[in-house]
């Protein structure tokens, strides 16, 4: 199993003419491009084991509004957007996916448009949250298509996709913008959502709660 998921994506970016791999074509890719190979017990905890216990207990549950039960068995999702001195745009994201999930099942992070997206016109954007709904929102994408054709603001187009959107279908998560001014936006619809920020003037924050925003 590749150590780094998103070391590989980066090298499927920079080392072949596609834009996604998956399975065994996706590792062997990987393996060759110079990416560590772990075994799969490494990524083993007991306390991700008590995750997955409680995550098949719970499964099959709903919510009113039809998000699964098992929710807060998402874990591990890292992201992060940049603007360099160039004016480039970048956007990353890196999951630990959910507890109990079907094999094979994809979420929204490595879905370019969904939980990731960056595009110099208009703004980069990573996302957390219950991938089948932001990939069924287009959320990323969404997000920049607002700021670049209707001319949103980074902040507005966040809190339309996060505040309106997904809470609509029932949903929770969060996403981090930056567009090419530099303005940025963190919105969740969650208790809380662990973040940070760093401008080049030496501007920065960290926080973890809704009332520290």
């Amino acid at each position: 199993t590749v150590k780094s998921p998103i070391t590989a994506a980066r090298m499927v970016m920079d080392k072949s003419e596609h834009v996604m791999l998956s399975g065994r074509g996706a590792e062997e890719f990987a393996e060759k491009a110079g990416c560590e190979i772990v075994d799969p017990s490494y990524f083993g905890t007991e306390k991700n084991r008590s995750r997955l216990k409680k995550a098949k207990e719970n499964r099959g549950k709903k919510s009113m509004l039809g998000q699964p039960g098992n929710v807060d068995d998402k874990y591990g999702t890292v992201g992060a957007v940049a603007l360099d001195k160039h004016g480039n745009l970048a956007a990353g994201t890196s999951t630990g996916g959910m507890s109990g999930k079907k094999y094979n099942r994809i979420g929204d992070s490595p879905i370019i448009g969904a939980g990731t997206y960056a595009d110099n016109n208009s703004c980069a954007v990573s996302c957390t949250g219950w991938g089948e709904y932001f990939i069924r929102l287009g959320m990323a994408k969404a997000i920049c298509d607002r700021v670049e054709l209707i001319h949103l603001s980074v902040d507005d187009a966040a809190k339309l996709m996060i505040h309106q959107k997904l809470r609509d279908m029932g949903a929770t998560g969060g996403v981090i913008v930056v567009d090419k001014k530099g303005d940025f936006s963190i919105q969740f619809n969650t208790a809380g959502m662990n973040r940070a920020w760093y401008k080049s003037a030496g501007e920065h924050g960290i926080e973890l709660y809704g009332a520290d925003k």
